[in-house]
């Protein structure tokens, strides 16, 4: 199975594992599609990882303390999730998926869609440079995260809904029905909150996740391994560590400025210096665990999907040019 979100690409004689020449599947861009549904597949998975993650970025402490790195532990992720499921019910766990699945169908089909566009116009046939592949990553970040940014802040409150008091919930039915309110009841302009930090964290996933996976996966093969399902999976797992550890500051503030019933506009560094000042340094990695847990399977299932429909994709195109 070929990955196309790296640089690295086989030579023209080399074959895929499908059987079809490279020149072949080289021939025609990927679809747009395909890294969308590969995320809303990943979500199924992921989703009560990224609700964990949510609830813990939204926990506030007034004083630094010693034990602040123990948020890292995973036993304080899987001790929310089981109260959640104790408090709430074990749907809870799911609670704004409506929302998560439109996000990763507006962000992760652009992200993905416009990065392998991207690579298809600057370099063709030929293998991109670094330069080319920051330009294409940055670029499909940015309009990912600009897209995304409505269902994000419905997808955020929905999930953070359950642990505030019972007269500061939302209760929002869908993800539909969260726009429609917040258009309605507060200002359509409230979507766009945080618009700022989504944006960077796009434009920093998407080159920490698809560089740094490029850069494993090679790796890995220069160690003799094959370049198979096993190379594919553990590239995809330290790519996911990497996208984790990058981008976690950004998604705390993030996820702070969304949840917020009122916002006091404060610059997202601002909010960084007063975070670390209030509640400590570790303060900016709240729910790593959580996210590296969620971003790990998600990231995985997503590129083996994504590659499958690819695959499929191909296929399909050979078929119809012979027919």
């Amino acid at each position: 199975m070929l990955v196309r979100s790296g640089a690295t690409r086989l030579p023209p004689t080399t074959t895929s594992r499908s059987g079809h020449n490279n020149t072949t599947q080289s021939a025609k861009s990927p679809p747009f599609w395909a890294g969308g549904v590969g995320s809303c597949v990943a979500t199924l998975v992921s989703h009560p990882f990224d609700l964990t993650k949510v609830r813990l970025q939204t926990l506030r402490k007034q004083q630094p303390t010693n034990n602040a790195w123990r948020r890292f532990q995973p036993s304080k992720m899987f001790k929310i999730m089981l109260s959640i499921s104790r408090t709430e019910g074990v749907r809870a766990l799911y609670s704004g998926l409506s929302a998560s699945l439109l996000r990763q169908g507006t962000y992760s089909t652009i992200r993905f869609g416009l990065y392998d566009k991207f690579k298809w116009i600057v370099a063709r046939d030929e293998k991109p440079t670094f330069g080319q592949l920051l330009f294409c990553s940055t670029a499909a970040g940015i309009l990912g995260g600009a897209f995304g940014n409505p269902s994000d802040v419905v997808n955020v409150r929905m999930q953070n809904d359950g642990q505030l008091p019972a007269g500061q919930r939302r209760n929002y039915r869908n993800a539909i029905d969260g726009i429609v309110r917040i258009c309605r009841e507060e200002s359509p302009r409230v979507l766009f909150r945080g618009l700022g930090s989504s944006t960077n964290r796009a434009v920093l996933m998407t080159i920490s996740q698809m560089t740094s996976y490029d850069v494993f996966k090679e790796m890995f093969i220069a160690f003799k391994c094959s370049d198979g399902l096993a190379t594919h999976f553990a590239a995809s797992l330290s790519a996911a560590l990497v996208a984790t550890t990058v981008c976690s500051p950004l998604d705390v503030v993030k996820t702070r400025i969304m949840s917020a019933h009122l916002t006091d506009g404060k610059h997202p560094i601002k909010i960084m210096i007063h975070m670390v000042r209030t509640e400590g340094f570790g303060s900016l990695f709240k729910g790593w665990m959580p996210a590296f847990v969620r971003l790990g399977p998600h990231t995985i299932v997503t590129f083996l999907v994504m590659e499958q429909l690819k695959d499929w994709h191909v296929q399909w195109s050979s078929a119809a040019t012979l027919a």
